[in-house]
């Protein structure tokens, strides 16, 4: 069976993206950018909603630094509301239960399983006990005025056990975490 990795990147007060931000709050650091492109799961499949397939696929067709290598990659997108086919290449419409799917899915592929954005998919992926790991690029900005998609909200109680950590540039903090979804509090 092959894991699956929960991936996000957030402002400091855990906001997914910003009115008026660039992409990365405009602070992609050359260090994050090298860890983009070397990282041992550069290459994983893709999990990904509606929402996330607009805004990736129109930034990467833009030229946006780092987006770049996602062409190549294999990317399942989940939705009922895009049209067929997708454009962005190596893209599979799923139309079926984002659970069940992933689930057949982390048992037939032969690469480990990475999400990017889809702050919904992932919560009901973890819910559903599919996640391996989850892994936060946390920028150092507060969007608080302008933040929007707060990435934890309606999340269930979850621990986080912390297995990785590195700082790029003195300015990005990654935090790579094995998830355990609680009933609630700690007694």
């Amino acid at each position: 069976m092959q894991t699956l990795t929960i991936d996000f990147i957030c402002s400091l007060d855990g906001y997914g993206a910003a009115e008026g931000w660039p992409g990365w709050w405009g602070m992609e650091s050359p260090a994050y950018l090298d860890w983009l492109e070397n990282a041992d799961d550069k290459d994983d499949p893709l999990l990904m909603g509606a929402k996330t397939y607009r805004v990736m696929s129109t930034l990467t067709a833009g030229g946006e630094p780092g987006t770049e290598v996602l062409n190549g990659i294999p990317k399942y997108v989940f939705s009922s509301s895009l049209p067929e086919p997708l454009t962005w290449e190596n893209s599979t419409l799923v139309r079926e239960d984002a659970v069940a799917y992933v689930r057949r899915l982390k048992e037939d592929s032969d690469r480990p399983l990475r999400t990017i954005g889809s702050i919904a998919l992932c919560r009901s992926l973890l819910r559903a006990g599919l996640v391996d790991r989850y892994r936060v690029g946390i920028f150092p900005v507060i969007t608080g005025v302008t933040g929007h998609d707060r990435i934890f909200d309606g999340y269930p109680d979850v621990r986080l056990d912390l297995v990785e950590a590195r700082t790029f540039d003195m300015s990005i903090q990654l935090l790579e975490y094995i998830p355990t979804v609680l009933d609630g509090p700690p007694s």
